[in-house]
């Protein structure tokens, strides 16, 4: 198995925005985007650090395990990824190692990555995260980025309406 560099480090957070006030305003990380994932019923801001990223979760759903871990630990480190140059050799040779894996095969995960965890028993308590680059991820993060916007208008048209609605019978009650 050979290991390409650390990807990033997941952090769990309840509120991005407020998460923001320290990784983005006090620390100087940059944003680069926020990627609704719904296959794995979260929102991520992504903040590049050199070759890595740090990435804070916010769970959408209260029946994942983003959101249990949140509940019962509360917000933080929640894992490290490692970017590996093939995944099913990777996971091969830790199976045959007798590592304990989460997924033996691996699944798509963000921007279309290969990714796989192995469970913290077998890694001295931390949750690790393998993933493998494929040629998808430009196409995947695109559609994930423009299904975002499109909520975000959708949403932002009907405040507008409502606004408007709301104007409209200030001015029928004027007369």
């Amino acid at each position: 198995m050979k290991i390409k560099r650390i990807d990033h480090i997941a952090i769990v957070v309840d509120d991005i925005d407020n998460a923001l006030g320290f990784w983005r305003d006090a620390l100087g990380l940059n944003l680069s985007h926020v990627e609704d994932v719904p296959d794995q019923r979260s929102v991520v801001a992504f903040l590049p650090t050199g070759a890595s990223e740090v990435e804070l979760v916010k769970p959408t759903s209260r029946d994942t395990g983003v959101a249990r871990f949140l509940e019962k630990r509360g917000p933080g480190i929640h894992h490290i990824c490692f970017e590996v140059e093939d995944i099913e050799d990777a996971l091969a040779s830790l199976k045959a190692d007798g590592i304990r894996l989460i997924n033996e095969t691996p699944q798509i995960g963000t921007g279309g990555k290969k990714i796989a965890f192995i469970h913290p028993e077998s890694t001295h308590g931390v949750l690790v995260e393998l993933y493998e680059l494929t040629g998808q991820e430009p196409e995947v993060r695109l559609a994930r980025a423009r299904r975002l916007a499109d909520r975000v208008l959708a949403g932002g048209q009907a405040m507008a309406n409502s606004a408007l609605e709301f104007l409209r019978g200030l001015g029928g009650n004027s007369r």
